[in-house]
């Protein structure tokens, strides 16, 4: 039986984290389906409306450095509550959008409630969570983040058809207003009695980093910047990034010190992760589109379509270590790398007249592919993360994560927009070819991504993976 030391319902603490991490991981997929319809509504191209999920990924990427700091300087009970507050007002303010800036703008307000759900509600496990508790408690929470991309696509695509898109926000007003009563009641208010100075000028370069890089990406899709602004955002995001590093090493509590990157595991596995989700964190944004925009499926139909994804992925877990233990880290990461990016390739050939037997069964390969990629990237990087460095190396990590799938989508949006022009197609079963180059685009840079993983030592050529808590991936 689970106990919890500061809480009178360990069970509701539990369900009260998990609805909050079900929240945020289905936010990251419901309007992927959504889009063409969102773009006639607000009379945008389909095309444009990245904008949609890049504001949320990224935003989410932003805030998570400083949720940790925020939680110990204020109360994690306080802290979830503004999280569970500012993701509702978010989702309100999304339904009630008229245009594609206000639902961006909405987006973000989200995006920083969303951030702070799962950081804030994983540290709460953490500390009235017993260590022989532990795993089984954050097994129980991390069930709903396995079900909220599942469900995501098909619910945004029905919900589109049936009744219209702003009910894919409208759902989360009573699910927020009831997450935020039982937060009050069941959630401890603890705070960290050593907590020290925020590193805000260091965080203040992250922001800069991110935001110039990213953007810079977005500018060549669908905000259609010129070329010099696009440069210049990129050299100011690469010298945040740099000059990031120097603060570091200089600083004595930096939010992310250098000597994470002493670990060589922890140093490949977050370079690996953030080039690779690239072309992971592109396909959720590229495929509904596809299907709508030039295979004439309906958004319930494209919706559907994800299900085998998300369903090959939960069942492929079984085999990943039983592969990593026979094979090995090295091996396994290099060789699914390169069998990912072919994967990606492969929706080149995609064809409306194809049975559609062929095409589950390809999304079914691509979600165990997938699947494998995830959960061995996700190991190698925190199995060698020593105790004193566990919190800002998974705090890293996770901003990593939510990095790559911004990215993800920025590049497939500025690919799909550089293939559109260069054929001369805007829309409809024409532009099919530029979908085609977009996939074999991303997945030949996945496939580069593996030169990444050769860098891991030999030694990672085989044993036993250590055993960790299940994530969203």
């Amino acid at each position: 039986m689970i106990s919890a030391t500061a809480s009178s319902s360990p069970r509701m603490l539990l369900w009260l984290v998990a609805i909050g991490f079900f929240m945020q991981t289905l936010d990251s997929t419901i309007v992927n389906t959504a889009l063409p319809s969102m773009a006639r509504s607000l009379g945008e191209s389909p095309l444009r409306m990245q904008a949609v999920v890049v504001s949320y990924a990224l935003t989410m990427a932003v805030v998570i450095p400083a949720t940790g700091w925020l939680a110990d300087r204020f109360g994690t009970q306080r802290i979830f509550l503004l999280a569970v507050a500012l993701f509702t007002l978010g989702s309100g303010a999304c339904a009630a959008a008229g245009s594609l800036n206000q639902l961006t703008a909405a987006r973000v307000l989200q995006g920083v409630g969303g951030a702070m759900l799962m950081p804030v509600g994983r540290l709460v496990v953490l500390r009235n969570f017993p260590k022989d508790q532990f795993l089984e408690a954050i097994s129980f929470v991390a069930i709903p983040g396995l079900v909220g991309p599942l469900i995501g696509p098909t619910l945004g695509g029905w919900l589109v058809q049936a009744v219209s898109w702003h009910w894919i926000f409208l759902i989360n007003l009573p699910v927020g207003v009831l997450g935020a009563l039982a937060a009050l009641r069941f959630m401890p208010n603890q705070r960290s009695a050593g907590v020290g100075r925020f590193d805000l000028g260091g965080y203040l370069l992250l922001v800069a980093a991110m935001l110039g890089i990213s953007l810079s990406l977005d500018g060549m899709g669908g905000l259609g910047w010129g070329h010099s602004l696009v440069v210049v955002l990129m050299m100011l995001g690469l010298a945040a990034l740099a000059a990031y590093w120097l603060h570091a090493l200089r600083n004595p509590a930096p939010i992310f010190a250098p000597a994470l990157f002493r670990m060589p595991s922890y140093r490949v596995g977050v370079l690996g992760n953030l080039f690779a989700r690239i072309g992971s964190g592109a396909m959720p944004y590229l495929i509904p589109l596809l299907m709508q925009l030039a295979m004439g499926y309906s958004p319930a139909q494209a919706g559907m379509l994800m299900l085998p994804v998300a369903m090959a992925s939960m069942g492929a877990k079984r085999v990943i270590t039983h592969l990593v233990t026979h094979l090995g880290y090295r091996p396994v990461l290099i060789g699914n790398t390169v069998l990912l990016g072919g994967m990606i390739a492969g929706f080149a050939l995609m064809t409306p007249d194809q049975p559609l037997g062929l095409r589950i069964v390809q999304m079914a390969l691509f979600g165990a592919v997938n699947s494998v990629q995830f959960t061995a990237m996700n190991t190698v990087t925190l199995k060698d993360l020593e105790p004193a460095h566990a919190a800002s190396g998974n705090s890293l990590f996770s901003m990593v994560q939510m990095l790559g799938m911004s990215l993800g989508v920025t590049c497939a949006a500025a690919l799909l927009k550089a293939f559109s022009d260069w054929l001369g197609v805007h829309g409809g079963a024409e532009a099919l070819p530029a979908f085609r180059a977009a996939f074999v685009a991303i997945g030949v840079m996945t496939m580069a991504s593996a030169a990444i993983f050769w860098q891991l030592g030999r030694d990672l050529a085989g044993g036993q993976p250590a055993v960790r808590a299940p994530e969203a991936d």
